[in-house]
């Protein structure tokens, strides 16, 4: 009878087994009694994590004294769960899960791992009181021995109001991040929470977990529990924080206060003040505020002599402020750089090559030289045509060196500038030379008009055909012949007609 009642008790976690070596070792887990059995009576215990419930044939539970049913077919014997003002098994149930701002909170029915009787503490974990952790804001609550102070610490571990560093012992270090304030239950059972600076606090769950903890709302039948992050105006109102000109952006005065009046507030309206002077704000979870260059100047340091972005204001002595460390240039990211760098530099070479070999005839408009177009053999109408040097010192191109050019994106910005600059030099070149091939082509076609005409003539005098000539040279010759003799006859008539007359 004890063997059966000691794997009751297994089952339902009243107690529990380390097993080492192939030998289990059970004892009693915190908080609850064993199952028993005196003078012939069968007392079944059940955990603080659940009511018991133990399903069987009738029969087989009628002969341990759990039922007065018998037969063949199956029976259920029920046991309410031990309860304890200090645990809280006796409200949440077994499986239960929270989901705080993107991290899970588990409720398990079992010893603390680490405890008298219970589990070591599995690698990568830590336990801080009856939480497990993984120091990442994941953690299992054990409801044997857990309290709702454990609860609220796991809560707080999910929004980054408090920390766990782990040790790699199975245990760590607990802190509160600067500026926050843990959750915390009053006298009367009421939670307050604290929702933490990194995010709106957002919790969802499963099982009862949100019914007990007041989070379903008025009816509770809520599927989840939201509240907005609040700031006041601190300890910095009326202080300033300033900034000269970083990079060649806006220098920046900036006066804290409650967001009116152009008094910044929050963050955002933080990073809109700096982000004329390519500068960004960001707050981690400890509360702690970091300036950085924006992406565009990420090989510049803050606070240089060359790029400038000194820090001043009274805010200054109100808060430290860490020297600004020098920027962690990125391998992979340099390297690809460099080979543009490099492919850039063979661009420039093709461009001072091409522009020594466009030459014809001996002239080379891409290279200085002049060229004059005569229209006519008198050489009143020409054309002067004046040549460029369009090499890539010409184009106002120089070659790019390694860590120095396309460090970062306004490294890169400023070539595209003068790559911009160069393509409208040479788009104003190309339509100044077209307006010139233009005059050419015109003339060009007048002239082969004329030779066109010309030849025609000349062929029309030099093609003519000798036999019809001949013939229309003595039709010719005929008809003037004829002409005389008709000529002569009429002058004849005129003289016989004056001798009649004499």
């Amino acid at each position: 009878m004890g063997d059966i009642l000691a794997a009751i008790d297994l089952a339902s976690g009243v107690k529990t087994s380390t097993i080492s070596a192939g030998a289990a070792t059970i004892g009693a887990a915190s908080g609850a009694s064993p199952s028993t059995a005196a003078a012939g009576v069968v007392t079944l215990k059940s955990s603080v994590g659940a009511d018991l419930s133990v399903t069987g044939k009738a029969d087989f539970l009628f002969e341990l004294g759990l039922t007065g049913a018998t037969g063949g077919g199956n029976a259920t014997v029920t046991a309410t769960r031990t309860t304890s003002a200090s645990s809280l098994g006796s409200l949440l149930q077994d499986g239960s899960s929270l989901n705080v701002d993107g991290h899970v909170i588990t409720f398990k029915n079992a010893p603390v791992p680490g405890s008298s009787n219970a589990p070591a503490v599995p690698s990568g974990f830590g336990v801080s009181g009856n939480v497990l952790t993984d120091g990442n804001g994941n953690s299992t609550v054990y409801l044997q021995t857990g309290t709702i102070a454990d609860v609220l610490k796991a809560i707080d571990f999910a929004t980054g109001v408090q920390t766990f560093s782990l040790n790699g012992s199975g245990g760590g270090t607990l802190a509160t991040a600067v500026g926050q304030a843990a959750s915390t239950i009053n006298t009367s059972g009421q939670l307050k929470l604290s929702t933490g600076i990194n995010a709106d606090l957002s919790i969802t769950g499963t099982g009862n977990a949100l019914n007990v903890l007041g989070l379903a709302g008025n009816t509770g039948t809520a599927t989840a529990f939201s509240a907005a992050r609040t700031s006041g105006i601190g300890g910095i109102a009326g202080k300033t924080l300033t900034f000269t000109s970083f990079n060649g952006g806006t220098a920046v005065n900036v006066t804290f206060g409650d967001g009116t009046n152009g008094t910044v507030k929050t963050l955002d309206q933080l990073n809109t003040k700096l982000q004329a002077n390519n500068l960004a704000a960001t707050i981690d979870a400890n509360g702690l505020l970091t300036i950085t260059a924006s992406n565009d100047y990420a090989s510049s340091t803050l606070g240089s002599t060359t790029a400038g972005g000194a820090i001043g204001g009274t805010l200054t002595s109100a808060l430290t402020f860490s020297t600004a460390s020098n920027p962690v240039q990125d391998g992979v990211a340099q390297t690809a750089r460099a080979n543009l760098v490099s492919q850039y530099n063979n661009i420039l070479n093709q461009i001072d090559t091409t522009s020594q070999d466009s030459s014809f005839n001996g002239v080379n408009l891409l290279n200085g030289d002049q060229l004059k177009l005569v229209f006519d053999e008198t050489g009143k109408s020409s054309l002067n045509i004046t040549g460029v040097t369009y090499n890539s010192k010409g184009l106002g191109l120089a070659a790019l060196t390694v860590g120095v050019d396309f460090i970062d994106n306004a490294a890169a910005n400023k070539v595209l500038t003068n790559l911009n600059a160069a393509s409208s030099t040479l788009r104003s070149e190309a339509s100044s030379l077209g307006s010139n091939l233009s005059v050419v082509q015109i003339r060009q076609d007048f002239n082969k008009n004329l030779i066109n005409v010309l030849q025609t003539g000349s062929s029309n005098l030099t093609l003519a055909d000798t036999n019809v000539e001949a013939a229309n040279s003595q039709a010719l010759s005929t008809r003037q012949s004829i002409a005389v003799s008709a000529l002569s006859l009429a002058n004849q008539s005129q003289q016989s007609v004056l001798q009649l007359l004499r």
